[in-house]
């Protein structure tokens, strides 16, 4: 029987809900509707399951998710919601006689004990007969009041006619969720190896879920830099290779590499297949549909700007030849990597290496007025199924997920020259990114 379910979303990422939210069901089998109105700045969403255990996977995997409930009704006063509880009577009434407890919460808004006192009391035609228990009760029911900005004071007498008052949600606590804690568990200030272009926990948490990590499967990151990426999805039972232009981001200073020192910390290094050092345009793969998902957050050039191999215009090859006291250590020349370009060449390859049905979860940044949704490289076979913004005001980047919807084998992509896959009649608003951004996105920036 079809189950609606009360979801409380924490305070963070609000674009990025429901695709993980899809990306989670997708991931286990099943299957959930969403409400014609759905508003994501909202905390509060309810959504149709087809069975309970279902809310307690998308509690457990959900990053974003911080509790689901059982949901019972909902108003814009508490008369509206207790004369909808009443209808709904058939839902609560098996639990009259098991333990009991009343949580009484606002979001954007502090409640006084007395007050939810007050709030509870106005239940009383349930008629609970059960035991009140604090600890462990059989039946959890919650009360949340949501707020559209924080109010001035929460000592006022009564809620109705309070003009940042939204809604009153009502429901029965299904299961809290636990997916949150591995935001610490990620934290990156807490592991053993990370640089100052480490992705943070949080985010690469909601990558590893949209790339649908899950057991057996092999991810791969193409711009590994410190691993932030390589850590999250093996933790949801991922094997993971890691490749990046420069080794020294990946290897570390110390003598054990630092991607394999952090996976140690947090159990899985028999889950980091391989680490590998070369320039993506000029890679060496020679078999084609061979990853589950392709998870990467590329360089742009804010804190770090992404390089190939090659020479900068104007410097001349040497005329001699030089030993190589270290070939170890050795650099090659390189230069800069345009966005643009990156990004293109980023889905040609993924359509490549990508499984048929395979994802490609990567970031782009935008500039804010001048972004369209044509800017994210178009290419037969791969199709965006989501497109999440992170704001920061004049830019932002993008969260894109996208899939391998074609099961033809193809050649191997040779990157190192433009392909005529690739649509270049339109110039997207982050080519250039890096200028762009330390002009601080004036119109005139010189290119």
């Amino acid at each position: 029987m079809p189950l609606q379910v009360l979801i409380q979303f924490a305070q963070a990422h609000a674009d990025f809900r429901i695709p993980e939210l899809l990306s989670v069901a997708f991931n286990y089998g099943f299957k959930v509707d969403l409400p014609p109105d759905v508003n994501v700045n909202r905390p509060f969403m309810t959504v149709t399951l087809q069975e309970e255990k279902h809310a307690c996977l998308i509690a457990e995997r959900c990053i974003l998710v911080k509790s689901v409930h059982e949901y019972f009704a909902s108003g814009e006063t508490y008369s509206a919601l207790h004369e909808r509880n009443c209808v709904q009577n058939h839902l609560w009434e098996p639990y009259k006689h098991t333990s009991w407890k009343f949580v009484v919460t606002g979001y954007n808004q502090t409640i006084p004990k007395a007050r939810q006192r007050t709030v509870v009391e106005g239940f009383s035609y349930m008629a609970l007969e059960g035991r009140i228990d604090l600890e462990r009760p059989e039946l959890h029911l919650c009360v949340f009041e949501e707020y559209s900005s924080k109010g001035k004071s929460s000592l006022r007498p009564r809620y109705e006619g309070d003009g940042n008052f939204i809604q009153v949600w009502f429901g029965r606590l299904i299961s809290k969720g636990t997916a949150r804690a591995l935001i610490q568990k990620f934290d990156v200030k807490k592991r053993a190896y990370y640089g100052n272009t480490s992705m943070d926990a949080e985010v690469s948490l909601l990558m590893a879920n949209q790339a649908l990590s899950s057991p057996g499967k092999i991810i791969y990151d193409p711009f590994a830099g410190t691993g932030s990426m390589l850590y999250t999805a093996a933790h949801f039972g991922a094997y993971v290779i890691g490749s990046d232009i420069d080794g020294r981001q990946m290897r570390g200073k110390e003598n054990s590499p630092g991607i394999l020192r952090s996976a140690t910390q947090y159990g899985f290094a028999e889950r980091i297949l391989d680490l590998v050092t070369f320039d993506v345009t000029r890679n060496p793969w020679r078999c084609g549909g061979f990853f589950d998902a392709i998870i990467t957050d590329p360089p742009y050039g804010v804190r770090a700007g992404a390089k190939r191999l090659g020479r900068k215009p104007g410097v001349p090859l040497r005329d001699s030849v030089t030993a190589m006291k270290d070939p170890l250590s050795y650099v090659p020349p390189t230069h800069p990597y345009e966005l643009s370009t990156l990004a293109a060449d980023l889905v040609l390859l993924s359509r490549y290496l990508l499984k048929p049905g395979g994802r490609l979860v990567f970031f782009l940044p935008t500039v804010t007025d001048e972004y369209a949704e044509v800017d994210i490289p178009q290419l037969e076979g791969m199709a965006v199924i989501s497109n999440s913004l992170e704001n920061f005001g004049a830019w932002g980047r993008r969260l894109i997920t996208m899939v391998k919807s074609e099961s033809i084998d193809r050649e191997p992509p040779d990157l190192r020259v433009r392909s005529e896959d690739i649509d270049d009649k339109h110039v997207p608003a982050h080519k250039d990114f890096r200028e762009k951004y330390f002009a601080g996105f004036s119109n005139n920036v010189p290119l």
